[in-house]
C-alpha cells in the first residue's frame, strides 16, 4: 500500500444529513437477530467488527485510491439506512430457499460512500463510487486485525494470487507471518478464506461479489501491537497484468494462440486500468457463528453477491460426472493409443453412466488434439459420442485449458452447445487478478446464452458469481483428491491431507461450492505406506471417508473420481453414492472443528436427511444428535468404518432398517482418516 494512501486517512470535517457521524459515535448497523455488529469510524475510516457485545475483528483503517486520489478526502453528507427483507429460491445450491434479510447503512460522501451489512450469519462492507466515465483503481486498503495474538487460526499460504491447492496450517495469531517467497517457498502471502476463534465466537474472513477487480489477500505484519495484543494482517492485490504470455505444454514455450496458461509477466502498481467510475467493489465479508460447526449454514457470500441474470435459468441439470482422467481411462494401459482415451472408452463410460443413472461423463484432456479444441483427436469420435450419449440421457462436459477459451469466449459457448455437447470444464486459470474475473464472469455469461454448463477448474475459490449464473455449477480452488496421484507417502504428508480435508469443510467450502473429487474405491488405511499412482490411484483413509465426502462436501457438480471397473467391482458402495443429491433443500451444522471433525446434515428435496462426518489422521469418537430430523421414528442406513478400518481401508460395515428416533444420539467410532455416513427415512 502507498504511502500516499495513509495521508488521505486523516481527520473528515462531518456533516451528517441523517446522522451525525464522529469519532465517538461511529455508524452501527446491527443484524435482525441482534447479535452481529460492523462499525465505521469516519475519522479516520477505520471499521470494528463484533458478535454478542465482544469485539472479535478490532478497529482498522481502510481507504481506496482512484485515480491518484484517496476516497477519504471530503465531508459525510449523510447516512441512508436500508433494510432487505424476503428470501430467494435457490435450486442449485445446499439450501432450497434462503433468507436476505439485513440491516444496511451507506456512509454518503457525495462521489464515493461505504456500504455496511449486518445479517444473522455475519457481516460486511464495502466501497461504492459514483465517479464520471472510467476510472483507475490506484489500491485499496483492506487490512484485518484478530484481537488477540494467542487467537488460534486457520489459514493458507501460499506464493500464488491465484492459489488453488494449499493445505490449511493452525497457528495462534501471532505465528500468521507471510514472508518473501526467494527466503520460504509458499508462504509470501495468506489466501482465503481465512479463519480464527476470536473471544467465543468463529470468524471466517472472506468476500462476496467481485467483478473487474482482483482477489482478496492477506499478509502479516510479521509482529504483534504489544499494547493492544492483537495481530494485524495486511491486504494483498494483484496488480493489471503488464504483460501476458501464452504458454503451451508444460514448458515455458510461447504460443500465439490457445495454450495452455496466459501468464502474466509483472503486475502494474494499480488494481484496475480503467473500469466504471459508477460502480460497487467487492464485499469484505465476515462470517461469524457461536461455533465452527454453524459456519457450514451461512449464505452470506450467496445472498451479498449480483443476483441472477435476466433470463430462464430452469434448463440447468445438477448431477454426477463420471470422470476417466483420476482413473487413467478405466484404468487403461498407458502404451495404449491416446493413453487409453478413445472412441471405445468413452463408449464404456457412457454405457456405465446411463446404466447407473449417472447424468453426466466428462471428456478430460485427451478428446481433442494437444491443446487444440477445433481439431478432435483422430482416437475419439467426439460427433459420435455426443450423440450416443445424448440418445441414452447422458451429458457430455468438455475439459479446455483457459487460454483456449479466452479471447473466444462466444464463439466457444456456441460452436459446442450446437455440437450437443452441455457444458465446460475450464482448467489452468491458476491467477486472481481482475482479468481473470472479467474472463469468469464473460464465459459464464456465454454459456449462460448457449445453456451449457460451467465447472471452473484451476481456479481461486468462489465468491458469489454462481448466484448471478446458476449454470456456473462448481470451482476447484481445493486441495482435491487428484493430489494423490502424486502423493508422497510418509506420516507427515499423511497428517497433512486429513487435517486439509477436514479444514477443507470449514475454510474453503464457506466461500461456495468445490469440485473435490471424492469416491476413490482403492482406498489406504492411514499408516499403510500408500504413495501415489498415476494409473491406479487410491485414497489415504477409509472407504466410508470417501462415501462420507459426497454429502459432506457441497458440489452441485460431483465428480465420481474412480472407474466404471472399481464401481462394478464395489457395487454396494456405489450405489450409495451415486444416489446421494448433490443440491439440498437444507443444510444444518450438527458438530466438529477445524481439528478433529467435520460433520453436517443435510436434507434432501425427497424429505429424507443425510447425515456425514470425517475425522483427520486420528482415531475419533462422534455423537451425532438427530435433533435436525425434527419428530418421529425414521430408518437409517448406515455405512460406518469397520473395526479393522485402522489396518484395513476399505472395510466397512453397511446396517439397513436401523429405526432411529428423532432426538436421539448415534455413536460413531471413526477409524484415522475415517468417516460415516447415513441416510434417514422417515
Amino acid at each position: 500500500m502507498k504511502k500516499s494512501l495513509w495521508s488521505c486517512l486523516g481527520v473528515l470535517v462531518l456533516a451528517g444529513c441523517c446522522c451525525f457521524v464522529s469519532e465517538v459515535r461511529p455508524v452501527s448497523v446491527v443484524s435482525p437477530d441482534g447479535k452481529n455488529e460492523i462499525r465505521l469510524w469516519t475519522d479516520p475510516l477505520a471499521y470494528e467488527v463484533r458478535r454478542g457485545g465482544r469485539v472479535v475483528a478490532e478497529k482498522t483503517a481502510i481507504g481506496m485510491k482512484v485515480d491518484g486520489a484517496c476516497l477519504s478526502a471530503g465531508a459525510v453528507r449523510e447516512v441512508r439506512r436500508s433494510t432487505r427483507t424476503g428470501s430467494e429460491t435457490t435450486p442449485v445450491y445446499k439450501k432450497a430457499k434462503i433468507s436476505l434479510a439485513a440491516n444496511e447503512a451507506l456512509v454518503d460522501f457525495g462521489t464515493w460512500g461505504v456500504r455496511l451489512a449486518a445479517r444473522d450469519d455475519g457481516v460486511a462492507y464495502r466501497f461504492e463510487t459514483k465517479l464520471p466515465g472510467t476510472v483507475r483503481i490506484d489500491c485499496e486498503k483492506a487490512a484485518i486485525t484478530v484481537p488477540s495474538a494467542s487467537a488460534r487460526c486457520w489459514v493458507n499460504f501460499t506464493d500464488s494470487y491465484g492459489c488453488e491447492e494449499t493445505i490449511p496450517e493452525a497457528l495462534p495469531a501471532s505465528e500468521v507471518r507471510t514472508v518473501d517467497s526467494a527466503q520460504r517457498k509458499g508462504r509470501s502471502m495468506a489466501y482465503l478464506p481465512f479463519a480464527y476463534a476470536a473471544d467465543g465466537a468463529f470468524v471466517v474472513v472472506t468476500e462476496s461479489d467481485v467483478r473487474d477487480y482482483p482477489i482478496w489477500n492477506l499478509v502479516g505484519t510479521n509482529g504483534v501491537d504489544a499494547a493492544a495484543g492483537s495481530v494485524r494482517l495486511d491486504s494483498k492485490f494483484a496488480g493489471w497484468p503488464k504483460r501476458t504470455r501464452r504458454i503451451g505444454g508444460w514448458g515455458e514455450s510461447e504460443v500465439e494462440r490457445g495454450g495452455r496458461w496466459v501468464r502474466v509477466d509483472g503486475h502494474e502498481d494499480f488494481l484496475v486500468k480503467a473500469t466504471s467510475g459508477t460502480r460497487t467493489f467487492p464485499w469484505r465479508t465476515f462470517i461469524l457463528a457461536d461455533s465452527p460447526a454453524k459456519v457450514c449454514e451461512a449464505d452470506i457470500v450467496r445472498a451479498l453477491a449480483a443476483p441472477q441474470a435476466e433470463g430462464d435459468f430452469s434448463w440447468v441439470k445438477p448431477g454426477k460426472v463420471a470422470w476417466d482422467w483420476w482413473n487413467c481411462f478405466d484404468n487403461s494401459d498407458p502404451k495404449a493409443k491416446n493413453g487409453g482415451c478413445t472412441t471405445k472408452t468413452y463408449e464404456r463410460f457412457i454405457d456405465f453412466a446411463a446404466a447407473t443413472g449417472v447424468e453426466y461423463v466428462i471428456f478430460d484432456e485427451g478428446w481433442s488434439e494437444s491443446l487444440n479444441i477445433w481439431k478432435f483427436h483422430p482416437e475419439v469420435d467426439v460427433p459420435h459420442l455426443i450423440g450416443y450419449a445424448n440418445k441414452k440421457g447422458v451429458g457430455i462436459i468438455l475439459w479446455m485449458a483457459w487460454a483456449q477459451v479466452y479471447g473466444e469466449e462466444e464463439k466457444v459457448a456456441a460452436h459446442f452447445a450446437q455440437l450437443g455437447a452441455k457444458g465446460f470444464k475450464v482448467d489452468f486459470m491458476d491467477r486472481g487478478d481482475a482479468e481473470i474475473a472479467n474472463f469468469l464472469e464473460k464465459f459464464a455469461a456465454a454459456c449462460a446464452k448457449h445453456r451449457m454448463l460451467v465447472d471452473y477448474h484451476g481456479v481461486c475459490r468462489p465468491y458469489g458469481l454462481q448466484r448471478k449464473y446458476p449454470n456456473v455449477v462448481n470451482y476447484e480452488g481445493i486441495h482435491g483428491l487428484e493430489q494423490t496421484k502424486w502423493f508422497p507417502g510418509g506420516a507427515a504428508a499423511e497428517t497433512a491431507m486429513m487435517a486439509s480435508d477436514v479444514r477443507a469443510f470449514y475454510l474453503r467450502m464457506s466461500a461456495g461450492p468445490m469440485d473435490y473429487t471424492p469416491g476413490a474405491m482403492l482406498n489406504h488405511a492411514v499408516g499403510a505406506g500408500y504413495k501415489g499412482s498415476r494409473q491406479f490411484p487410491g485414497s489415504v483413509g477409509t472407504r466410508c471417508r470417501q462415501m462420507a465426502m459426497m454429502a459432506l462436501y457441497e458440489a452441485p457438480l460431483q465428480m465420481l473420481c474412480d472407474s466404471p471397473t472399481n464401481y462394478e467391482k464395489n457395487q454396494e458402495c456405489f450405489a450409495f453414492m451415486a444416489a446421494t443429491p448433490v443440491v439440498w433443500a437444507d443444510t444444518v451444522g450438527v458438530g466438529g472443528d477445524p481439528d478433529g471433525i467435520a460433520a453436517v446434515a443435510r436434507k434432501a428435496n425427497d424429505g429424507s436427511w443425510y447425515a456425514a462426518g470425517i475425522t483427520d489422521v486420528s482415531a475419533r469418537e462422534f455423537a451425532l444428535d438427530t435433533a435436525f430430523l425434527g419428530d418421529g421414528t425414521w430408518r437409517a442406513e448406515i455405512f460406518r468404518d469397520g473395526p479393522d478400518a485402522d489396518k484395513t481401508g476399505t472395510s466397512y460395515v453397511h446396517e439397513k432398517d436401523v429405526a432411529v428416533q428423532a432426538g436421539s444420539t448415534l455413536r460413531f467410532r471413526l477409524a484415522p482418516g475415517g468417516g460415516f455416513v447415513v441416510r434417514f427415512v422417515k
